[in-house]
């Protein structure tokens, strides 16, 4: 099969394909839909040695694990294609037979699609701090389920950069006995926090963190701005992650800002559907810290839903045909 080809029409495209995507792809391939796949190839764990927690992946490379799921897809019939969506646009009115969407691509590639499963994940914008980038993923951390088994009993900062960082402190304290609160630029804790910390023996060390000290390609701690260094092993901080959803502001939807102040998402039912008919989405887009297997098990669910609602519209017109056909047969 030529993975590359896009063709004209499909019952579902799926943009985003990652676990999510990948697995409600599976799901629609194996119950007979015609699906693609429409993949820009930046998948948010693309730094990460190894997806943990997994049931019976632990430690798999994460292209490793997304080679293994488009070729589960394409054994199925479906596609899995290469490309940036830039556009959806609705073809129908609206109304309950009469859904649909075209989907455009950057390079100029266009297809329709009969529904449409939004799994792009999203972006982690990290604290601005040089040096901090280039170790994401490896000992600049941010998921202790990710990573907390990897850091164990190691000395452990945790860098204030959001709302959810004294939690995010009392979770690594958990994986380790050293763990210290670098406040950075955010206020010290509050009255209360401080308590919990102080109750977890967390210090808390005031100062802006200007640098990472790194020796032999491992960082060894962090440079405050008085100069000061604090020996840390790992950093922990809080991302402000954002969805990848642009392409969605011609249906009219739109990312909305999350309720803990951690980012954006879009918002869905529990089974994945949108605000607008005919739009599912599913892992990381809707649900900020799901991991890998919540994704995938997220996109299976949707994919489930979505073919249940194309089955409804099918034996609709089918009804109607059917009825169409009775009122024409000839009566003795």
């Amino acid at each position: 099969m030529t993975t590359e080809r896009l063709d004209n029409d499909y019952d579902v495209v799926v943009v985003g394909g990652g676990a999510a995507g990948l697995s409600g792809a599976l799901t629609l391939a194996r119950a007979r839909r015609s699906v693609v796949v429409i993949d820009a190839g930046a998948p948010r764990n693309a730094p990460a040695r190894g997806v943990h927690g997994l049931l019976a992946h632990d430690g798999i490379p994460p292209a490793e694990l997304l080679a293994r799921g488009r070729a589960e897809v394409r054994r199925y019939g479906g596609q899995v294609v290469s490309g940036d969506v830039g556009a959806v646009s609705p073809t129908g009115d609206g109304t309950t037979d009469d859904i649909g969407f075209m989907v455009a691509l950057l390079d100029g590639r266009t297809t329709r699609a009969r529904r449409l499963l939004v799994a792009t994940g999203l972006v982690d914008e990290l604290p601005d701090v040089p040096g901090l980038a280039a170790r994401w993923g490896r000992d600049v951390l941010h998921c202790p389920y990710c990573h907390g088994w990897e850091v164990r009993d190691r000395a452990i900062g945790v860098l204030a950069s959001g709302p959810m960082s004294v939690h995010q402190a009392l979770l690594f304290r958990q994986w380790s006995a050293d763990v210290t609160f670098l406040t950075h630029t955010w206020p010290p804790p509050a009255p209360e926090e401080a308590e919990k910390l102080a109750a977890r023996d967390i210090p808390v060390v005031a100062g802006e963190v200007t640098s990472l000290e790194i020796v032999d390609d491992r960082l060894t701690g962090v440079r405050l701005a008085d100069g000061t260094t604090v020996a840390r092993e790992a950093l922990v901080v809080a991302t402000r992650m954002r969805v990848r959803a642009d392409f969605l502001a011609g249906l009219g939807l739109h990312p909305v800002p999350h309720p803990m102040g951690i980012g954006e998402y879009l918002p869905a039912e529990p089974t994945g559907r949108t605000t607008v008919p005919g739009v599912w989405v599913a892992g990381n887009a809707t649900d900020l810290a799901a991991q890998v297997g919540t994704a995938a098990a997220a996109g299976a669910t949707a994919a489930a839903q979505l073919n249940a609602d194309l089955v409804e519209e099918d034996t609709r017109r089918a009804v109607a045909r059917y009825r169409g056909g009775k009122s024409s047969t000839p009566r003795d």
